[in-house]
């Protein structure tokens, strides 16, 4: 199982995405709202190489960008592409998976900082339930339905998340880590129109878990199967508690249980897009999470509540102007403020 983080209080974090197209300015921004637990911005408004699946794609056998879309060519050979996968995990070398300047110009950047004041220091990547359905052949299959493919991708990502936790570390003095899989694909557990195998998520889960040292945690903001993503027991649970926290408290029972065995939950509490946000105010928003939280309670100490919790936008911030994401993330601020007493 992944590694339970220290538990970090209320702090407040972001998810991702940034609207910014320069990544100096995206990071010095995500460092003065969230100098505690700041996040690694991905920028894919700078282009197609930024964007969710395609930034973790250059390590992927046979993979093809045809037409802006990220395919993979089975009739090249992919053999000792897909061995020396197999050999990195195995020996856990993954110096060859780290993302290159234009693919992840925010990792790049933060990298090239020193966060003295930093109690831990998160990133995300793409998950493989995410990248299996998205990412399909010429024939238009997923790859996840192709079992090599299925096989190899959460090895493949799992060494892309350990670089980066390695890289965090050695680059920004911090020592705690967390990487965050972006899943929102994981909505689709128990679908028969886009099946997904639960036993392929679980032991592909598994794989990932072994490899990474620090926090490996699971971001989906639409409602899923709460209870089986609760059960893999991610180092952090980040979702969408503002358009989904009614659907998420149906599994109380859960939530309580993975909170008491050491679990993080990063309640999406203010919305990423500006259309909802600009109908909101700090006050409102409080309000929303503190009846998340007096529900919670109702069944378990508050004191671990408060020192389990994360509070979040509710995904990456892509739709909105800079400066509207700016206030998006200060929102969270201000809520986890209140909520450590800070007002």
């Amino acid at each position: 199982m992944a590694a339970w983080i220290r538990p970090p209080g209320s702090l407040a974090t972001g998810v991702g995405a940034l609207p910014h197209r320069d990544p100096v300015a995206a990071c010095t921004t995500v460092l003065q709202i969230f100098p505690e637990f700041p996040f690694v911005p991905t920028l894919p408004n700078r282009g197609l190489q930024e964007q969710i699946v395609i930034m973790d794609s250059e390590p992927l056998p046979g993979r093809v960008v045809t037409g802006g879309k990220l395919l993979v060519d089975r009739d090249l050979d992919l053999s000792e592409a897909m061995e020396q996968i197999y050999r990195d995990y195995l020996e856990k070398n993954a110096a060859r998976y780290g993302p290159s300047p234009a693919y992840a110009s925010g990792f790049h950047e933060m990298m090239g900082r020193r966060l003295p004041t930093a109690r831990f220091l998160k990133c995300q990547v793409t998950g493989p339930v995410t990248f299996g359905m998205q990412v399909v052949d010429r024939d238009r299959k997923p790859i996840a339905y192709d079992p090599q493919y299925a096989d190899i991708l959460p090895k493949m990502i799992a060494l892309r998340a350990r670089f980066c936790e390695q890289e965090m570390r050695r680059c920004t003095g911090v020592q705690e880590t967390l990487v965050v899989l972006n899943e929102p694909y994981l909505a689709t557990l128990g679908s028969s129109v886009v099946p997904v195998d639960v036993g392929w998520v679980r032991s592909g889960w598994e794989e990932m878990a072994a490899l990474v040292d620090g926090g490996l945690g699971i971001h989906c903001c639409a409602n899923t199967d709460w209870g089986f993503v609760l059960s893999l027991n991610p180092s952090v649970l980040s979702l969408d508690a503002y358009g989904t926290g009614r659907e998420v408290l149906l599994y109380m029972d859960e939530i309580t249980a993975y909170l008491e065995r050491g679990g993080v939950i990063a309640w999406g509490i203010v919305p990423a897009e500006a259309a909802p946000f600009a109908g909101e105010t700090v006050d409102s928003l409080h309000e929303r999470y503190r009846a998340i939280r007096e529900a919670v309670t109702a069944r378990m100490d508050p004191a671990v509540f408060d020192a389990r919790s994360l509070v979040t936008p509710t995904c990456g911030i892509q739709g909105a102007d800079e400066a509207m994401a700016a206030r998006i993330m200060e929102a969270a601020a201000a809520i986890s403020a209140r909520e450590r007493g800070g007002e």
